[in-house]
């Protein structure tokens, strides 16, 4: 390779930078963790190792008047390094220009004082300056790719420690130290939440939209992702805005019980999804008929012996059955039930005197007043969940 213009001069600012390396090493290094205090956790000995990388490249690019090619560099190392002590992305690069503006400054004052060539001291920055934009594109590539992959390493630890909480495969030990990573309380009793989307409401936003209200209403929860749907533990009932999304909430247990509860709201968000119901809903909400749900052969039982026989009666079966309906919700108070039907109350007495003749019961009988109810509430499950026409559908 021939040699260069002004080659022994460019050697002579070489050899005057490198006497100043390690001196202005110690300013960067206070400067930096003075200004970016997230470089506080990283090692001095590795920054000086780092600096000492950069500072060497910087002359050889100066020295061969050649800018190394993209994979002739690799600063992968460095970047993952940041990125895993909590180092963000634009922290790291902020650090990384400032040393080499330093260098190129360093370069700069001199090349002036020597008398270097004006257009060799153009070229040289030029190629510093290209140095820098190459190694800032890795440094960001790496590093965004390594806060992916840390992202989804602790999603799915997160999962993994949830799935075992909530199935209760976890011992009591891994049970205490997932609590200490995930900020849970063991000494405090939490409700277990099975939550599914509907409509145009997708589990990403749901999960997001569940985890949102808990910290901004102090829950304290813990939730992912599961099973195509959103499951985890919170405090307190969290609630879902506007989402078309239905959600089972469990009693309170110790966490390492609380598999328990994630079982009844699996019961609950199956209830609240039979009725087409939107919302978070516990056991108070649904109370009984949550068995209606869980008991499908029962349901096809009552709603032979008490609705069945209306069928033969048309048009007018169904004006039966409806104030029957209405009857029960007025808490058996004709008066009432005559007002929400638009009816006259003589009206509902014939139809409830001819619903006792039909099935052969008795209204003012404990046993047809829950069997009854019970029966009512099977009738308006879904079709598509629960039943197909008035019989039971088999697939839920």
């Amino acid at each position: 390779m021939p040699a260069r213009p002004n080659a022994v001069a460019l050697e002579q600012v070489i050899a005057a930078m490198a006497a100043r390396q390690e001196e202005l090493g110690g300013r960067l290094h206070a400067e930096l963790t003075d200004r970016v205090p997230s470089y506080r956790a990283v090692p001095r000995e590795l920054l000086d190792q780092i600096w000492h990388r950069h500072f060497q490249r910087a002359l050889e690019v100066l020295r061969e008047g050649r800018v190394p090619a993209r994979e002739e560099l690799d600063e992968a190392d460095v970047a993952r390094d940041r990125a895993s002590r909590g180092v963000p992305l634009d922290d790291g690069l902020r650090a990384f220009r400032h040393a080499l503006s330093a260098i190129r400054d360093l370069f700069i004052a001199e090349a002036t004082s020597q008398g270097l060539d004006p257009g060799l001291i153009v070229e040289c920055t030029k190629n510093l300056w290209e140095l820098a934009d190459i190694e800032s594109l890795q440094i960001a590539t790496v590093h965004r790719q390594t806060e992916v992959a840390a992202a989804l390493f602790d999603a799915r630890r997160r999962a993994d420690f949830l799935r075992g909480l909530l199935y209760g495969t976890l011992s009591t030990a891994q049970v205490h130290s997932g609590a200490a990573i995930y900020g849970l309380d063991p000494s405090l009793p939490y409700r277990a939440l099975r939550a599914v989307p509907s409509a145009d409401c997708t589990v990403d936003r749901l999960e997001r939209t569940l985890d949102a209200q808990c910290r901004a209403h102090g829950c304290g929860a813990l939730l992912a992702v599961l099973d195509e749907g959103v499951a985890g533990v919170v405090k307190a009932r969290p609630q879902i805005g506007d989402l078309e999304a239905a959600a089972g909430l469990g009693p309170p247990m110790e966490l390492g019980a609380v598999h328990r509860s994630f079982r009844a709201a699996g019961r609950l968000l199956d209830a609240a999804r039979a009725y087409g119901l939107r919302g978070v809903y516990d056991l108070g909400d649904l109370s009984w008929r949550v068995a209606v749900v869980a008991e499908p052969e029962l349901a096809e039982l009552l709603l032979d012996r008490y609705l069945s026989p209306l069928e033969a009666e048309g048009e007018f079966g169904l004006l039966i059955e409806e104030s029957v309906r209405r009857y029960f919700e007025a808490g058996r108070r004709i008066a009432e039930a005559a007002r929400t039907s638009h009816v006259h109350v003589n009206t509902i007495r014939y139809r409830l005197r001819r619903f006792e003749e039909l099935t052969g019961t008795c209204l003012d009988a404990p046993d047809t007043a829950v069997e009854l109810s019970w029966a009512l509430a099977a009738r308006t499950l879904r079709p598509a969940v629960r039943f197909a026409d008035r019989g039971l559908n088999s697939e839920h």
